[in-house]
Formats: C-alpha cells, structure tokens, sequence
C-alpha cells in the first residue's frame, strides 16, 4: 500500500471515529415528566394531604395511611434527620428539600413500589430515589437509635422478665425469640451466596421482643445459604450470652419451688434448646398432658415476637416481596423499618392509628379461644418473609432439667393458670 493510500485510509478512520463519539445534543435537561416538580411535587402532596385531614372528617387519617405515621411525628423525624440529609443548591439546579426525602423513602418502606413508581408520584428521578432512600435509612436508624437497646443492666432484664410474668405467665423470660428470610432480587455476581434452602435469594433477620411486641435486639444481613442453626451460632449475641457477657439476673427458683431457674428466651423449633433459650416439646402430646400445657404456656410468650414480625410485614409492605436491591441495601431498610416499629409503638400520636383493637392476636381466658389478628389476614399467600426452619439438635442434660422443672411448675398448684386445661 503506497503512503498516499495510508494517509486516505488514516483520514477515513480518523473522520468515522470523530463521527461515532461525537456527543448528541442533549434534548432536555430534566425529562418531560418530571418537569412539572414546580407544581406538582412530594411537598405539595405533604401539604394536600394534611389538609384532608384537617378540613375533611371522611378523609382524616390520609397522612397517616400515606406514611405509616402521623404529621406531627414525621416533622419529628424530619427535624432529627435534616441536619443529616440536606443538600446545598447548585448553580445547576435546586436541592431536593428534605421533606420530599424522607416522604418517598417512608413511602418506599410502606408500600415496596418500585423506584419508578414513586418516580411518577413524587417528580424525583429513579437514579436519585435508588441514592437518597438507603441515605434517609441510615439516617432514620442513626436518630433513633435510642429506641432498639438491648439490656445492659440486671434491673433492666428483671423489667422485662416482669412484663412476661404479668402479661403472658411466663416466669424468667427476659425474651421472645424468632427469624425470618428477608427476600431479594438475584444479588449481582453472588452466585449460590444467598440462595437459600427454601429456594429464593434472602438475607437472614432475627430478632428478640419483650413483653410488649417492642424490638429489643436483632441481627440482619446474614447469607441465606447458611443454615439457620449456622446463622445463630455465627451471631455476637449468642456469644455474648454463652460467655456470661449480658448480664443477666442470677438464676432463681420458680414461685413455690427449691431449683434455681436460669432466666431464658423463649424460641421455637429453629433454635437449639440451652441454658438460657427454652422451645416448646416437639411431637404431638395428648390433651391435657403436661407436656402440651408446658408447650402452650411457652407459646404464650413466643406468640409476642411472632406478632411482632406479622405487624411489620402488615404496615411496611417491602417485606411482602423480594427487595430489589443489593443485600447491604437490603440490611440498612430492615434496620430502619425495625427502628420505625418501636418509635411508633410508643408515640402518643401515632400509636393509636398504628396499633388499631384487634392487631395482635387476642385470647379469651374463659373460653380459650383465640381471635387472630388482622395482621394474619395479609400474610395469606406471603413468600417473601418466611420463617426459619427447625433445627435437629440433642439437648443437654442440662437444658432438659432445666425444660423439666418449667414443666413441674407450669403444671403446679402454684404456677398453673386457671383457663390452661381449656387452650392446652
């Protein structure tokens, strides 16, 4: 090839190169759809819907079936987190105000819509939503951190231990005890990481309440290939407890017995019975045995957190399908909406409208009936936040005497209930 022919053939390359990288015009700044954020934005929507409940007795309640949460509590949070989430004005374009921030990200936990959906109700971008709703998140649980602490004294187990003996009849339980597979979306380059047995992509969550369906520990983010056995004996918690770090109250004997009693959290068959963790007997026992009385006095106590984590999938509907976000994401919403749980159990203002009659289930002591709770009615067809599997495991010699003398007592003049023989 002779050097005019090179120089041609360079030019060509050179002109078809300049050609395909050349950058198209830009057609719009902002796309058509969310160009309208000056009319019709989160804030205004904020705004509407504190005027319905304000002007409108038919429609008042709007705010809080929006959010999860009542006005007064949402300017509550608004006002711990802003210093957290503001961001400046450029000189390209404004800020998203904070309001708006945390109303999807509350919106996002509520309903589980995917980030184009709330793209169209608030006028944000999906590729700013997927950035500020694991922000807002961090954020919620940093600000209410206060609301999930685990014990840390004597006297703060025995408050809880009080509660399960006068509420539930359950003597030294200082915690109810469940898990659940959080389901996700296939997570990127993960391979068989986080498939589990039951055979979809989940991180692991578990948690313990006390007597009054509050959270007072979890763990989230374990793999879902690992066992549930795995996940618990992997956990810090179970650490802390076995090396006597927790400090829990000494052991005592029951009401009207010699043995001194370990106070136990009460778990069911997906975790191994021990020292400090008591499940019910396993197999099927004759009416009226002592063995289905021990069992149904212990399910007393674990119903709390079972009713706990239906209450959670109830209100924050990101649980009802698998989370289509990365795993780490997944961990940070968990949290948050586990913070949220406990703040607006004990608010005054929203508690009422969170914690409606008729949420938990309820058991007539004369009949002994159960009425189960609403919350029941949206679990029907749930997969995507299932329970844990049991665990097979030989109980020491220990933890069985230990099950034997709950049993002796239960079954006791001065430790049985009188409606028992009707439930158990």
């Amino acid at each position: 090839m002779s050097s005019e022919e090179d120089v041609v053939c360079a030019l060509a390359l050179l002109y078809a190169y300049k050609n395909h990288t050349k950058a198209r015009k830009k057609k719009w700044w902002v796309r058509p759809s969310l160009q309208s954020r000056k009319v019709a934005n989160g804030s205004k929507l904020l705004n509407e819907l504190r005027e319905d409940d304000e002007l409108n007795f038919e429609l008042r309640g709007s705010f809080h079936n929006f959010l999860r949460m009542s006005s007064s509590d949402f300017e509550n949070i608004l006002c711990k987190i802003e210093p957290i989430i503001k961001k400046s004005d450029t000189f390209m374009r404004q800020a998203i105000p904070v309001q708006e921030r945390l109303a999807v990200t509350l919106r996002f936990l509520a309903t589980g819509d995917s980030y184009m959906s709330l793209s169209y109700l608030f006028k944000i971008s999906k590729q700013s939503i997927s950035e500020i709703i694991p922000e807002v998140c961090i954020a919620i649980i940093d600000v209410l951190k206060e609301f999930i602490k685990r014990p840390n004294t004597v006297e703060e187990w025995l408050d809880i231990a009080n509660g399960f003996e006068t509420r539930w009849n359950v003597p030294n339980c200082i915690g109810s005890w469940d898990g659940k597979h959080i389901a996700l979306q296939s997570p990127m380059s993960s391979g068989t990481e986080y498939y589990n047995y039951k055979g979809f992509f989940s991180i692991v969550l578990m948690a313990a309440s006390d007597s009054n369906y509050n959270v007072i520990w979890a763990n989230v983010g374990s793999q879902g290939r690992i066992s549930d056995g795995g996940v618990f004996d992997n956990m810090k918690f179970k650490h802390l407890m076995t090396s006597g770090q927790l400090k829990l109250p000494d052991s005592r004997p029951l009401r009207g017995r010699s043995t001194p009693i370990p106070y136990v959290f009460i778990a069911d068959d997906a975790f191994p019975i021990s020292h400090n963790i008591m499940k019910p007997y396993s197999g099927h026992h004759e009416k009226g045995s002592k063995e289905r009385i021990c069992n149904y006095r212990f399910s007393r106590g674990r119903r709390v957190v079972e009713n706990l984590f239906g209450i959670l999938a109830s209100v924050f509907r990101i649980f009802r399908k698998p989370m289509l976000v990365e795993p780490n994401k997944a961990e940070i919403i968990t949290l948050a909406c586990l913070h949220l749980h406990n703040y607006l159990r004990k608010s005054p203002s929203s508690q009422q409208s969170y914690w409606q009659p008729g949420t938990v289930d309820y058991e007539n002591v004369d009949t002994g009936e159960i009425t189960r709770g609403t919350w029941r009615n949206d679990q029907v067809g749930l997969n995507s936040f299932m329970g844990l599997d049991r665990v097979g495991r030989r109980q020491t010699i220990e933890a069985h005497k230990i099950r034997e003398e709950f049993k002796e007592y239960f079954n006791s003049i001065e430790g049985r209930v009188p409606w028992q023989d009707l439930c158990a």
